[in-house]
């Protein structure tokens, strides 16, 4: 299973200090269906929590998921920000995550190597 985040999605989570431990900590939740909202084709919204803080006050994150094969965090927010992303930017990313999930290994390798996508990864 291959746990990856957008170019978009990593600056900002560098920026709002979330770790691949919190990104993979919310991929383990989408997996067994805690804090997640179902937004249709493969689509997710996962609640990730803050430091020192819970999911509730914490961001949200909108994750392209499939079962045994990938994860990709697209776009995210803080709940004090925004309530929700809008109706066009749904159907945005549900286009954007279809496409996505449909690339085979070379690919997505290719787009790693590009640093168009980047692998989440606990830093030690």
């Amino acid at each position: 299973m291959k746990i990856l985040s957008t170019k978009w999605f990593n600056k900002w989570a560098k920026k709002s200090k979330l770790g691949g431990t919190d990104l993979i900590e919310a991929v383990g939740n989408l997996e067994q269906g805690l804090s997640t909202a179902n937004l249709g084709n493969h689509l997710f919204k996962v609640r990730v929590k803050k430091a020192h803080s819970g999911k509730s006050s914490g961001f949200r994150t909108i994750v392209v998921y499939q079962n045994n094969n990938k994860a990709i965090f697209l776009y995210g927010f803080e709940k004090n920000e925004r309530s929700n992303i809008d109706n066009s930017e749904l159907q945005y990313f549900k286009k954007f995550g279809n496409d996505l999930l449909n690339m085979n290994e070379e690919q997505v390798d290719n787009f790693i190597e590009q640093k168009i996508l980047f692998n989440v990864e606990v830093k030690k």
